[in-house]
């Protein structure tokens, strides 16, 4: 920023100054997180997987950046997230089932380099899955199920 230039700090004290949430904070109801469409609570799952993920790998030890590179596109590939489902699936509530179900069967026009259509669907449901609990401020039913699929996916590679 230019320090002469006022209008990110102008823009950044209006948000911090709003009465209510902050639009880039996570905390709607569970109805309001559902009502997105599968594919943009999938958009938003896919970020949040990510920076789960990432965050798990620095903290469990330093590493190089090319070997945190790898470990995580392993854990955040689509046949990664397809596989932990196997996991998840059988403990998920009827609302998560819901949410993970209308991920898996939307109709995206785009598809994985590596991947079944199988699996980038799946994907996509857990992807929508982890959108829906991050909007929805679920945080520690998020890192549950995360944790969940990580684990089973670390045994079964």
């Amino acid at each position: 920023m230019n320090p002469e230039d006022k209008t990110d700090s102008i823009c950044l004290n209006e948000l911090l100054e709003a009465e209510g949430n902050l639009p880039l904070l996570p905390g709607q109801s569970s109805a309001e997180a559902a009502a997105y469409a599968p594919l943009t609570l999938a958009f938003v799952g896919d970020a949040v997987y990510e920076l789960l993920v990432r965050t798990m790998l620095v903290r469990e030890a330093e590493r190089r950046p090319n070997e945190l590179n790898r470990a995580s596109s392993a854990l955040a590939r689509a046949k990664a997230q397809a596989e932990s489902m196997d996991a998840i699936e059988s403990c998920l509530t009827p609302e998560e089932s819901s949410v993970y179900k209308r991920g898996r069967n939307a109709k995206s026009h785009t598809m994985a380099k590596n991947a079944t259509v199988t699996d980038y669907r799946r994907a996509t449901g857990f992807e929508a899955l982890v959108g829906y609990l991050y909007l929805s401020g679920q945080m520690k039913r998020l890192v549950e199920i995360v944790r969940i699929g990580i684990t089973y996916e670390r045994e079964n590679m």
